[in-house]
């Protein structure tokens, strides 16, 4: 994480009805990783994770509270106590594993896909002296600093959008991300930028974060979760947010 203090939090309350304290969860996202989470036009939290989090809450009696984060401290935020988990397009690694603990995946591990602006030839099997753009704290950092950090430049965002907006200005040669947010950035620059060379898998599936010690909590999200895999509800939202799938069914 590049800091540690504490981002000014969004509170959104999902649910009008009157609960013990003990019923409400609190559940930590970025807020600006679409399609998982997202601010809309009216500024409200959306996206495929809002929407499954508030019917995991549904499924196991709880009133979900959206916490927006930045992406950065997001997880020591979580340790620290200012939310109860954390739905953030979080995929599941053995270094977060060390901190936190994680439940079910609830979207499996997609392909991580390079982009640079159309007409560059560039081979990743042999990059040097490219600049390389990531969004800092995720797994595509790990890997290019793992992978290309010897012989070329990788520069670290604080956000995916302004990663995109430093490619499109040409401070970057090519953008290492999770493809499905990437997607739609490619194919909506009318071929100025293209996708180069193979996805790579990097991490597990995504899942949701928990504290260490709070077993119990993870048992009640999971049971949840396989019950909304069972009657279909994680392969519909992944349908209508990804285009994509199913996954789940049994």
């Amino acid at each position: 994480m590049k800091r540690l203090v504490l981002s000014t939090v969004l509170a959104i309350s999902m649910l009008a009805a009157p609960v013990m304290a003990s019923d409400t969860i609190r559940l930590g996202t970025e807020g600006a990783y679409a399609p998982y989470n997202y601010l809309d036009d009216s500024g409200k939290i959306a996206g495929y994770e809002i929407d499954l989090g508030n019917a995991i809450c549904k499924k196991a009696g709880l009133t979900c509270e959206w916490v927006v984060n930045e992406w950065d401290s997001i997880i020591p935020n979580l340790i620290a106590g200012n939310y109860d988990a954390i739905m953030a397009g979080m995929s599941t690694t053995d270094e977060r594993k060390k901190t936190i603990n994680f439940s079910d995946e609830y979207y499996p591990v997609a392909p991580s896909l390079y982009a640079a602006a159309a007409g560059h030839k560039i081979d990743l099997s042999a990059l040097k002296g490219k600049r390389i753009g990531v969004q800092g704290a995720t797994v595509q950092a790990g890997y290019a600093k793992k992978h290309y950090g010897e012989n070329n430049t990788i520069l670290s965002f604080d956000s995916f959008d302004q990663a995109v907006a430093d490619l499109m200005a040409g401070n970057l040669d090519i953008l290492l991300a999770d493809g499905d947010p990437l997607v739609p950035v490619v194919e909506g620059s009318k071929g100025a930028f293209v996708f180069i060379g193979e996805g790579v898998r990097i991490g597990g599936g995504i899942a949701i974060g928990v504290r260490q010690k709070d077993v119990e909590l993870t048992q009640k999200l999971n049971a949840a979760l396989a019950a909304l895999k069972r009657d279909g509800t994680v392969d519909k939202l992944i349908k209508k947010y990804f285009n994509n799938g199913p996954f789940y069914a049994n």
